[in-house]
């Protein structure tokens, strides 16, 4: 499994891409989308909605269970990915390019962002 070295991510197994005119496009990990299984349904905050760090902002349900979906930063939404809404296996088959969830436009960023390394030595264990 290859993480982007150009995106930072989570502990909380989401991915956060560098901010283009401030905002910034968020999904979930290969490693968090494996472990999920199938993904059947997806729940996203909805445009406008202002989304903090660390806190639940939807849920991802799968084959196997449902998960949380937490926020990397804080900030407002400024688009949802319809695409995954209308077919949640792209959060399966490319969690990192086609299956990415929302945007935001980020007021605040945790300083504990991972970089890919980082990432890929805490999924290590």
């Amino acid at each position: 499994m290859s993480n982007p070295q150009q995106l930072r991510y989570s502990k909380e197994h989401e991915w956060l891409s560098d901010a283009e005119d401030g905002v910034s496009t968020v999904g979930i990990t290969e490693h968090a989308s494996n472990a999920l299984g199938d993904v059947v349904f997806v729940q996203l905050p909805e445009v406008g909605d202002t989304v903090t760090a660390g806190e639940t902002c939807g849920e991802l349900e799968s084959t196997k269970s449902v998960s949380d979906l937490y926020s990397p930063v804080t900030g407002e939404v400024t688009e949802i990915n319809e695409d995954v809404v209308n077919d949640p296996s792209l959060v399966n088959s490319a969690p990192f390019e086609g299956g990415w969830l929302f945007k935001v436009r980020v007021t605040e960023e945790p300083a504990d962002l991972l970089s890919a390394d980082e990432y890929d030595a805490h999924i290590a264990g």
